[in-house]
């Protein structure tokens, strides 16, 4: 039942779908686990096409788990653009809402909700929003889409609404080790979508694990390298992100 329930999602979004993946963004989750905190570290580094040098992105945060159904997180992120040294890039505070009761549906909804202020006042506010969506396909595999939309307000030049996408599968093994295949994109502008060759397409494998390290206190981890399936895309992409959970 989930897994004809994701289907029928998928078809009906995929068409329209899309993210902006940054080297170091990550496939959110709509579970939000009450009362966890967490200390949450992401890297990335991106390889750009035609000698463009190397893309770098950094982020650390502190996250809440509020009540059942909200989290929140605050984050400093930096950034490295080819030949520049990296440095401090902006804040970011991201909420998280679970819609839906974990296991009660075919499909577990949630909603995502970041705002970003740049270092670079130039670029405004940028907000970052979207549905989330997770189901298990069988007993050990598990899905998820996410649908994201992402605006720039009160910059210096007028930006357009931007539509983008994350998915994932996931096989879960054993908690400590778990493997899969991940894929972010976006297909520009809402109402002016970019040629295919200029979309940025980047997909592949994926490792995931949550070790036990004391009494209510684990680390998880997850990491993929991602190749680029359009021109428009970097080359390769590997990403990580490691959460300290207590």
């Amino acid at each position: 039942m989930r897994a004809a329930a994701l289907a029928a999602l998928c078809s009906s979004t995929l068409a329209s779908l899309p993210a902006f993946a940054g080297p170091a963004d990550y496939v959110y989750s709509p579970i939000v686990e009450e009362g966890e905190r967490e200390i949450d570290f992401k890297a990335g580094t991106a390889k750009l096409r035609d000698g463009g040098g190397r893309e770098s992105a950094y982020s650390v945060g502190l996250g809440w788990g509020v009540n059942s159904w909200w989290f929140t997180e605050v984050y400093a992120k930096s950034h490295k653009e080819p030949g520049e040294k990296a440095g401090f890039d902006a804040f970011e505070w991201e909420n998280k809402f679970q819609l839906t009761e974990t296991g009660k549906y075919p499909v577990d909804i949630g909603l995502i909700v970041e705002l970003e202020r740049p270092h670079d006042r130039s670029e405004g506010y940028e907000l970052r929003w979207g549905p989330l969506f997770q189901a298990d396909l069988t007993n050990r595999v598990q899905a998820n889409l996410n649908i994201l939309v992402e605006k720039h307000y009160r910059a210096a030049e007028a930006s357009k609404a931007e539509l983008g996408y994350q998915w994932q599968l996931k096989y879960r093994a054993q908690p400590a080790f778990e493997y899969g295949l991940q894929g972010f994109g976006d297909v520009g502008p809402l109402s002016n979508w970019e040629p295919r060759s200029e979309q940025p397409h980047i997909a592949g494998p994926a490792i995931f694990g949550k070790l036990h390290v004391a009494p209510h206190q684990a680390i998880s981890y997850n990491a993929g390298l991602l190749f680029g399936l359009t021109h428009g895309a970097p080359s390769t992409t590997l990403r990580m992100q490691a959460e300290y959970e207590f």
